[in-house]
């Protein structure tokens, strides 16, 4: 991805906004500038009011062994392991600049590799999940395929930390309320993200997501990734299946290798920063 022209005389910070199915990201590449990413500024930047609004600040950087370096931020301000779906959008935006169809970048999840699939689709590989109560990590040891929780929930761990529900009907579910019950669960020390899923038919899956440190979003990647690994686990799936989420459908393949995302995303608008937007937060 290329730094975003600017004026020099108007030293803003220039601005990204993207999107894949919905899930919303602001996207800053920092590649030559020299302004860190605060807290403050992270949560300033989410505010859809005050601010440009986003589901996650993903933060671009250049790789020492990889192509990109990128961090993510939740709109209150605290750091997010992994985010499928900005990965996604960042890689489809640096191909499509670089002419590249393969690239790698680099997470707290480790180094992933993204590839266009062509049609518009980007498929990114998100690693192997994590199915071990202390890598996830939860509080104690316990099965984490049936949770001591209401419910029986999974656990899954995607570079971040994931709670599955497995409903007769997610769309009855009472998101609002039971996602912020569950975020906060004692047996998630780093908090969770939260899913709600049903069986639609033959390796297809309705599924809603509560975002830790978000909320209620309409897609998200490594949500994705979690519930479609959680139903092979149980049984309910194979492990190569389309989910349909309130923004749209995504396909996750499970292979050997890791586990595959792969969608469609959107470069909504650039945009540039005020310097007494930025200076407001000093």
């Amino acid at each position: 991805m290329r730094r975003m022209s600017r004026k020099d005389s108007y030293p803003g910070l220039p601005f990204l906004k993207m999107h894949g199915l919905g899930n919303d990201f602001v996207i800053v590449d920092t590649r030559g500038e020299s302004r860190a990413i605060t807290p403050a500024l992270a949560q300033a930047l989410g505010d859809r009011h005050r601010g440009v609004g986003f589901d996650q600040l993903a933060v671009v950087e250049s790789g020492t062994d990889t192509d990109l370096e990128l961090t993510f931020w939740n709109a209150d301000g605290s750091t997010a392991g992994a985010c499928g779906n900005a990965t996604r959008c960042i890689a489809r935006r640096e191909m499509e600049l670089t002419g590249n169809h393969r690239i790698t970048l680099r997470t707290e999840r480790g180094i992933l590799e993204a590839v266009d699939e062509g049609s518009g689709l980007t498929s990114v590989n998100m690693g192997q999940p994590v199915m071990s109560w202390q890598g996830i990590p939860l509080k104690g040891a316990c099965d984490t395929l049936h949770l001591p929780i209401d419910g029986a929930p999974v656990a899954t761990g995607m570079g971040n930390p994931h709670c599955t529900f497995f409903v007769d009907d997610a769309d009855e579910v009472n998101l609002e309320k039971l996602g912020a019950k569950f975020e906060h669960h004692p047996l998630f020390p780093e908090r969770t993200n939260v899913q709600f899923a049903h069986v639609i038919g033959a390796d297809h899956l309705r599924m809603r997501v509560w975002e830790r440190g978000v909320g209620v979003t309409l897609a998200s990647g490594s949500s994705s990734c979690a519930v479609a690994v959680a139903a092979a686990r149980r049984g309910l799936t194979g492990r190569k299946v389309r989910l349909t989420l309130d923004g749209g459908e995504i396909a996750i393949d499970w292979r050997d290798d890791g586990v595959w995302m792969t969608g469609p995303t959107a470069h909504v608008f650039s945009g540039e920063l005020t310097p007494a937007f930025l200076d407001s937060l000093k």
